[in-house]
């Protein structure tokens, strides 16, 4: 960042104006430069990265990777011929550990800025009119720029239930389940989705007793029912506890901790249930406060999403929004994408992003990763579809590592073959994803997975061999 930029005096036109410096829109934002655009980022925090890696997905993944290595050290290794013995958690130094995760990528976005010559306007940004952007810093009089383009970029917060005040002390949001000073005796964590399971994981591996309460009668909605039942049982095997079909009506605090009411969803007689700490991890929402779209007469959804065309331009012609703020995944690399493809519209150049080919990760151990339809989908769709499906306890490498938990299940279709949806639940799930993505951006068929050569003993010969299994000749089961 220019000493011009951090002092919010840099140049008053521009190409492109974003507002939001997350995934979403720094990315977006680089792209714009990379073509030839002037361009300037607005950010209200001190630091770039949004969210994701401020808040986010970065920290909470430092801490999924420490608290692992923890638990690993003082429950598993010995199984590996491995003896430890008094391993000990230091907290603070787990936590500076995140920090400095943080601080790393958030300076290595700072950097790009300035390599690529894009203004970063420190303050709190707003659309003033088409055309018109109003920047007020935190000190200092409010200042208007003018783009051809405006970008909202703003991504999301947390949704939050009316009968609890976050208070980030002991009722929490995942922002402050990333730096509770101490490890809990018990958590009760409010909703069984990505966050939930996530935040979860880590303060149980540390030592927390932890609850799930869950609205519906399943954890990971939207997920492949086999996946979410084989999540939880896993899951439930590690220490987690789940309450599903439940709902808390009420919460209240002392020094003591929190005692919440819960009933369950359908109706009847209401329980409580105690925890030192409560995180509140039902969602998000999308984050339009405060720009003014109602003034330049941005439409948005019932869900308060900025509505889009297939060019991501709003209502108002040259006001475009990327991200968590429109519809579709929340998810970082889902922004990321949008980012790209507008700054190449914006260009005069085609961009694409086929919204069926994102995948999606939960990093529990074993992780979970999936792209495409869920078996239920299928069924509803009235899609005629095969399945292959391939344990890691029959894959060599799993077991050589020791982590055998979890499984590939492929769908195709049953007359093309083409790969329609891939979950996985295993180790490093995240990676092994990619290659189904891949084939399936390409129109892919599971034989063509099925007939690619992998390097043995590798994890990716389950996805070959659930590919296999799709077409009923599997060769290790």
């Amino acid at each position: 960042m220019s000493d011009s930029s951090s002092k919010n005096e840099a140049k008053k036109d521009y190409d492109v104006i974003i507002i939001g410096g997350g995934p979403g829109g720094y990315v977006c934002a680089i792209r714009c430069a990379q073509l030839g655009m002037s361009v300037a980022c607005i950010e209200k925090r001190a630091v770039l990265g949004g969210t994701c890696l401020n808040v986010g997905c970065i920290p909470s993944k430092a801490l999924l990777s420490a608290s692992e290595k923890y638990e690993d050290a003082r429950d598993h290794m010995g199984a590996m011929g491995i003896k430890t013995s008094g391993v000990k958690l230091d907290l603070k130094t787990m936590m500076k550990h995140k920090t400095d995760v943080v601080d790393a990528n958030t300076k290595g976005v700072e950097f790009l800025f300035k390599k690529n010559k894009i203004d970063w306007l420190q303050g709190t940004g707003s659309i003033a009119a088409k055309g018109k952007v109003t920047l007020t810093p935190a000190k200092g009089a409010a200042q208007t720029y003018n783009a051809k383009h405006i970008v909202i970029a703003t991504g999301s917060d947390v949704a939050a239930i009316p009968t609890l005040k976050i208070d980030e002390k002991q009722i929490v949001s995942s922002t402050g389940a990333i730096d509770l000073p101490s490890v809990p005796k018990t958590m009760v964590v409010i909703g069984g989705g990505v966050i939930g399971l996530e935040m979860g994981t880590v303060w149980r591996r540390l030592g927390s007793k932890v609850t799930v309460i869950e609205y519906l009668d399943r954890i990971l909605p939207g997920m492949d029912g086999e996946v979410s039942k084989q999540a939880k049982r896993i899951l439930e095997k590690q220490g987690l506890a789940f309450k599903l079909g439940s709902k808390v009506t009420g919460a209240k605090t002392d020094k003591g901790g929190v005692t919440l009411t819960v009933e369950p969803a359908a109706g009847g007689k209401a329980e409580t249930v105690k925890a030192e700490i409560v995180l509140v991890a039902i969602g998000r929402k999308p984050y339009t406060d405060g720009l003014g779209l109602d003034k330049v007469g941005v439409d948005l959804d019932e869900r308060g999403r900025v509505k889009t065309n297939a060019h991501f331009q709003s209502s108002v012609e040259g006001i475009y929004a990327v991200g968590d703020v429109i519809a579709g995944p929340m998810l970082a690399h889902k922004a990321e994408d949008e980012g790209v493809v507008l700054a190449e519209i914006l260009a005069g150049q085609t961009g694409h992003i086929d919204y069926n080919c994102i995948p999606n990760v939960i990093y529990t151990w074993p992780e979970i990763a999936s792209v495409g339809k869920t078996e239920e989908q299928l069924k509803d769709e009235g899609t005629a579809y095969v399945v292959g499906k391939f344990p890691f306890t029959a894959n060599g490498k799993a077991r050589a590592i020791g982590m055998t938990e979890g499984f590939v299940k492929v769908l195709a279709d049953k007359k093309t073959d083409k790969l329609l949806g891939v979950h996985i639940v295993g180790p490093h799930a995240d990676v092994l994803i990619s290659e189904c993505v891949t084939v399936m951006e390409f129109g892919g068929s599971a034989e063509d997975i099925a007939r690619i050569c992998h390097a043995h003993p590798t994890l990716s010969e389950a996805v070959k061999e659930a590919a296999l299994a799709a077409g009923g000749r599997a060769l290790h089961i």
